[in-house]
Parts: C-alpha cells; sequence; structure tokens
C-alpha cells in the first residue's frame, strides 16, 4: 500500500501588516531593513475576533471544492492557537464541515514541525488501514501570542492555515521519515503564562530584552541565539539521516523545501549543506514565518509556478519549538 499527497490549498487572513507600519511602530527599524534582514515584506494577520480555526476552515473549504468530503475518514488538525482548552479543534471543525460522523479527528500541538508530523501520522492511519482519505489541516495565529512592542517577533511571524489531503495510492508519493525530540531547550521558545501551570497574569510586568523588543509572560518570548544554534546543529544532520533513509543523494532531487524560518537561518543552512540555489525555496516576502503552514504554503505556491511538476522528487524538512524536527522525502 502505498500513500500520496493529492491536493494542498491555503487561506492567508485579509488584514495585512507590511514594513512600512514596522517602521511607523519602531522608529530607526527601516522597512528596507528588515526585507534584506529577513526576507520578508508584510505578513498577513488576523482580525480581533479571528481565530486559527476560523483560517483552518477558509482552507480545508478550499481543497474540499473539488472534492468529495464523504471520502475523508480522518482529520488532522495541528495547531498552537487552539480556540478551547476543550474540547478539540478537530471536532468543532468536522462539524463546521459537513463531514461524516462516523471518522476520527483531534488537534495535536506542534508548530514548525507541524507538517511533517501531520504527513507521518497520516501516513500511518492509512497504512493500518484505519483511514483512506485524511484531511490534515495547519493552522496558526501566533501573532495573538506577540506583544505588540515586540519587534523582533512581531517582524518575522504571519498568520495562515493550510490544508492537504493525503489518501491511499497505487504508487508512492511519500517515502520513509527522520523525526526528532530534544525538551531540554523548551523554554528558549515558549508563551510562560496561559496554560495551567503559570496561568494568564493581567498584571504582568514588560520585560525590555534591550534590543528594542518588549513583551510579559503572557507574550511569545523567542530566545533567537539559541534557536539558531539549535537548528544549525540539527538540521544538516537531519538531512543527511533522511537521505540516507531512503537511499537517496542530495544531488538526485529535484528541490528542497524547509520550513521558512526566516531568510538568514535559510540561507546559512543552505550554504553549510550545499544545496543549490535554483533548488532552494526561499519565499515568504508576502507571508512571514506562519509557523507549521508554511512548508505546505510553499508546495502548492511551487506547483502553481511550475517549479515542481509530476515526477519530482521534494525533500521537505520542518523544525522548532519543542525542540521538534523532522523530514521526509514526497514525490509529486
Amino acid at each position: 500500500m502505498s500513500v500520496r499527497i493529492r491536493n494542498i490549498e491555503y487561506y492567508l487572513p485579509e488584514k495585512i501588516l507590511d514594513n512600512e507600519q514596522l517602521e511607523k511602530d519602531f522608529p530607526g527599524w527601516s522597512a528596507k531593513k528588515i526585507e534584506n534582514k529577513v526576507g520578508i515584506e508584510r505578513r498577513h494577520v488576523v482580525g480581533e475576533s479571528e481565530t486559527a480555526l476560523d483560517l483552518a476552515f477558509e482552507a480545508s473549504k478550499k481543497v474540499l471544492k473539488d472534492y468529495d468530503k464523504n471520502k475523508i475518514d480522518f482529520l488532522l488538525l495541528s495547531t498552537q492557537s487552539p480556540e478551547y482548552y476543550l474540547p478539540s479543534g478537530a471536532c468543532i471543525l468536522q462539524d463546521r464541515l459537513g463531514l461524516r460522523t462516523n471518522i476520527g479527528a483531534f488537534d495535536y500541538n506542534l508548530a514548525c514541525s507541524g507538517f511533517i508530523y501531520g504527513l507521518a501520522l497520516a501516513k500511518s492511519l492509512i497504512e493500518s488501514n484505519i483511514a483512506s482519505s485524511v484531511l490534515l489541516v495547519n493552522a496558526d495565529t501566533y501573532t495573538k501570542h506577540i506583544h505588540p512592542k515586540d519587534k523582533s517577533n512581531r517582524t518575522i511571524f504571519g498568520d495562515g492555515s493550510a490544508a492537504t489531503i493525503i489518501e491511499k495510492s497505487e504508487s508512492e508519493g511519500i517515502l520513509e521519515f527522520s523525526l526528532g525530540t530534544d525538551g531540554s531547550g523548551f523554554k528558549n521558545l515558549i508563551v510562560p503564562n496561559g496554560g495551567l501551570r503559570h496561568r494568564y497574569d493581567i498584571n504582568a510586568k514588560e520585560i525590555d530584552d534591550g534590543s528594542g523588543s518588549i513583551r510579559t509572560d503572557n507574550n511569545l518570548y523567542m530566545n533567537g541565539p539559541e534557536i539558531f544554534n539549535f537548528t544549525i546543529k540539527v538540521v544538516p544532520k537531519l538531512v543527511l539521516e533522511v537521505l540516507e533513509k531512503n537511499k537517496i543523494s542530495l544531488e538526485d532531487l529535484d528541490y528542497v523545501i524547509f520550513h521558512q524560518a526566516n531568510k538568514y537561518i535559510l540561507e546559512y543552512l543552505r550554504k553549510k549543506i550545499n544545496i543549490p540555489e535554483d533548488r532552494f525555496y526561499l519565499d515568504m516576502r508576502e507571508t512571514g514565518n506562519t509557523i507549521s503552514a508554511t512548508i505546505p504554503i510553499a508546495i502548492k505556491n511551487s506547483l502553481d509556478k511550475g517549479v515542481i511538476t509530476s515526477g519530482d522528487k521534494i525533500l521537505i524538512v520542518g523544525f522548532g519549538v519543542g525542540y521538534s524536527w523532522g523530514a521526509t522525502i514526497i514525490k509529486i
């Protein structure tokens, strides 16, 4: 039995935060400097009453438009921006989409590796005959976690959602996986307050990191240097491992898509791993870092532009919060 990606669609909220607005909010932080450093001109952000589940619904509607939704027999929702602590957003999404009730559905809490893990889950469900067609949805609204005075994180992150249909196939489309976890670094990318360990604090004090970014413990905290060190340590090894598992060389790949973290990290990794520039996806100019949706958005855009076509072998790599990382090879 084989498994393949049938289709991908994505949805971005209408509201835009561009570099010119950030320049106004942070005098001395020029629009051009932002673009040169992180490779982003603008990012889509949700409105006050808009949630990740709303984005998930819109992306799912798009991917199901020309697909018989009654074929879907499992729904996976990857998000770190849940509608509620409980119930699972996947259950609510099943109802909003009008999917059958005799299907499985659950959320899982992963970020930048969330698409890779979702593909692994979907493939396992299909190969074990639990499902034949899986709807995988990746949706996050990190901007809701970011302090309005946080210059660094407001520059990088955008909101968005992607929906992917994975199904049983006669031809192999999703190959072997390499996955990894190191929870010792969990404090380096975290929202400290808001869960049951440390509840949301309406009196939380502002923290100035000394570089022009301000937050509280109710907001997203990212230790940039530590995240960079983690990434350059883990990702090259991950690439070698997944290539070995699939008995394929870097030269045999048609294209490489990494999680779109930021321009600086991606360029560093590309050069370190010796990936040719013309076979490496780097484009977050209009979206920013959309967390677990960056890879499916990149695949969809690459298909639409004809950069990748039927029969191509694509290496996809995700890494980030957790720490968590994963990679696989897909055949288009």
